[in-house]
């Protein structure tokens, strides 16, 4: 598949959502298993984390799905906006797991247990960490590669998740090896911090999202200079704006030409700029409208509010 098959025929993207199912199933047993084996509260914590990672994969798999749809009349700008709820639900998703971990935390450090079996425990949540390492890696290249916001989102909680049990495992292995007890619900507050940070950031980007938020500086200024070797004593722009829906970039604006020109020579020139920012940004639609030097009424409609 092409670059531009990838970027308006989405449906292949699910694939990545079955791969993080088919990784969290994996990881949620091998958990499982070593905080039977070690009744670790740090283990417990880390194993709740993997059931999150199961459901936001399976709602990742949904919102692929729906956010792949072809634009209809209801949704003329397509469905790529789907995705942002993905990514807010997953670090809502986080949150709460976080708080059910500090909560375990908070009772066993009132009633610290001893471990067992700690050492088949961590070599299982080790194990799971790599997998998770694996498709977390896969998944951000995807991410990248097709500018998918599930996929990052997805991958960052993934990434999240490996550090988290490192962190589990190098504590637990700590209590083992001083019998500090306390040092396990310590290390089940520090995972509820650290996936707090994580679920807080995702819900932030995904929020600016639906704030329909301007493009990234970077491209706003790829624009610019395009519009800079256009704009001359006789060409001018204004009411320059921008923003993302999912995968789609959208620009708008308006240039003002000389009010003798013919419409055909406006409509050219309004081709060129259009097709030097779609070569420029990948997946943008660009709206341009024209309008006279000489009509003051052109000056005045700049805002969107008129």
């Amino acid at each position: 598949m092409n670059k531009s098959n990838a970027q308006t025929d989405r449906a292949f993207l699910t694939k990545y959502a079955w791969l993080s199912i088919a990784a969290a199933l994996i990881t949620i047993s091998l958990k499982s298993i070593a905080y039977i084996l070690t009744d670790s509260v740090g283990l417990f914590s880390d194993a709740i984390e993997s059931l999150i990672n199961l459901a936001v994969a399976i709602l990742a798999l949904a919102v692929l799905i729906i956010a792949a749809r072809p634009a209809d009349e209801e949704h003329a700008y397509g469905h790529n906006k789907a995705e942002y709820f993905s990514s807010g639900a997953e670090g809502s998703l986080i949150l709460i797991a976080a708080l059910s971990i500090a909560y375990a935390g908070f009772q066993r450090l009132f009633s610290p247990q001893p471990l067992e079996q700690i050492n088949l425990g961590l070599a299982l949540s080790l194990v799971a960490s790599l997998i998770n390492l694996i498709v977390a890696l896969v998944l951000l290249r995807a991410s990248k590669r097709h500018e998918s916001v599930t996929l990052e989102a997805n991958a960052q909680h993934l990434l999240a998740d490996v550090w988290t049990s490192v962190g589990i495992v190098l504590g637990v292995a700590a209590v083992a090896y001083t019998g500090w007890q306390f040092l396990d619900p310590l290390i089940a507050f520090a995972v509820a911090l650290n996936i707090t940070v994580t679920g807080a950031k995702i819900v932030k980007n995904s929020t600016l999202g639906l704030m329909d938020t301007a493009l990234p500086e970077e491209d706003i200024n790829k624009v610019k200079k395009i519009l800079e070797r256009y704009t001359k004593d006789d060409v001018r722009y204004h009411a320059l704006r921008t923003r993302r829906s999912g995968v789609r970039r959208f620009v708008s604006l308006h240039i003002l030409v000389p009010g003798k020109w013919s419409v055909k020579r406006g409509h050219q020139l309004l081709e060129k700029i259009e097709a030097e920012i779609r070569d420029s940004l990948p997946t943008v639609t660009v709206f341009t409208h024209l309008e006279s030097l000489e009509d003051p009424r052109s000056w005045e409609d700049q805002t969107l509010d008129r």
